[in-house]
């Protein structure tokens, strides 16, 4: 058997359809429940990259047939030292020497670069859940990755929704937030929030548990927001805010996001949720949440499904999403690498 790595970018359109459809087919058979492999946010990867991220992509061919592929996210304006990658095999091409082609291939780029760690993800069944690979875990293990953070994926069924007990919970989130005012929004984040949603985005890597991983807060600012929605808008996701208003200071102090990708309308993304520290204790993260899921139900009435992570650690907002429905589908384990 021979293995053969190339590197390409998003001007080889040949290699990027290879490993789309490599790409496509690992998604297929390691979480069937997802969306579709979207080709839209594949293509914007290469065109529109997150703001302060370059990606350097190659491709593994065995015996002259496309096999797998390697993409290593840099980033370029902070955590320097860091890297994340998604390093993917053809189901049916594994087992033949290409994963491990591609680490090594990886791990060579990553000291160039002069990273010193780098991170990736790892699906895996929970005990009642539904079957899933343990592939990607046991070669995260066999190259000496460690497990630095443990993910749960929850479903929330949006026909199962009791909305009555909805309407109840929203109730008593307002009962404490007095002084507050929510606040939606579609796509882009209107300029007299820019800022505070750059504070409370730059707030998540403090603030959320993050295990044994090795990652700096990020400086996010109003350019890097904007980077952000370029990015999100070209992947063709049509998103759904939720801000709470601090009425005394005019600054927003919460904000939630859902959104939904051009794949899959029945599907849903339940994203960020964050509460400035100062303002908690007033059900605000509730608020929010239970606002925004029905900001989106009514304007996006085929969703079905929303999908959300969470640290398995971070009880608070498990209970909130729990509250809501959400229940658990599968594990998810980031892996760290040290160099």
């Amino acid at each position: 058997m021979s293995i053969t790595i190339a590197s390409f970018d998003g001007a080889d359109r040949a290699a990027v359809d290879e490993a789309y459809r490599i790409g496509a087919a690992v998604s297929a058979a390691e979480v069937p429940d997802y969306p579709p492999f979207c080709r839209r946010r594949f293509d914007a990867l290469f065109h529109t990259p997150m703001p302060g991220t370059v990606t350097r992509w190659a491709l593994a061919r065995l015996d002259g047939v496309p096999a797998g592929y390697l993409a290593v996210d840099l980033p370029q304006l902070d955590n320097t030292d860091n890297a994340t990658a998604d390093l993917v095999v053809h189901p049916e091409l594994r087992r033949r020497g290409v994963g491990r082609a591609l680490h090594e291939y990886g791990v060579r780029l990553l000291r160039e670069h002069g990273r010193k760690r780098v991170l990736a993800m790892a699906v895996a069944a929970l005990p009642d859940g539904p079957a899933r690979s343990a592939a990607g875990g046991a070669f995260a293990a066999a190259v000496g990755a460690q497990p630095a953070l443990a993910e749960v994926r929850r479903r929330l069924d949006v026909a199962g929704v009791d909305h009555d007990a909805l309407a109840a919970v929203l109730a008593e989130a307002r009962s404490r937030a007095a002084g507050y005012r929510s606040v939606r929004w579609q796509g882009a984040t209107p300029p007299e929030y820019v800022a505070d949603v750059a504070y409370l985005d730059g707030r998540l890597m403090t603030d959320a548990p993050l295990g044994d991983v090795e990652w700096e807060p990020e400086r996010v600012d109003a350019e890097r927001v904007r980077g952000t929605e370029r990015a999100l808008e070209a992947r063709g996701r049509r998103r759904y805010h939720l801000g709470v208003r601090h009425e005394a200071s005019g600054r927003l102090v919460a904000w939630t996001l859902l959104d939904v990708g051009p794949s899959a309308d029945w599907h849903a993304f339940q994203q960020i949720t964050i509460v400035d520290p100062a303002h908690r204790g007033h059900r605000l993260g509730l608020l929010a949440k239970v606002e925004n899921l029905s900001h989106l139900i009514a304007h996006e009435p085929a969703v079905r499904v929303v999908d959300t992570f969470n640290a398995a650690a971070n009880s608070h907002m498990i209970a909130i999403n729990e509250r809501l429905g959400f229940r658990p589908v599968d594990a998810w384990t980031d892996w760290q690498l040290t160099l």
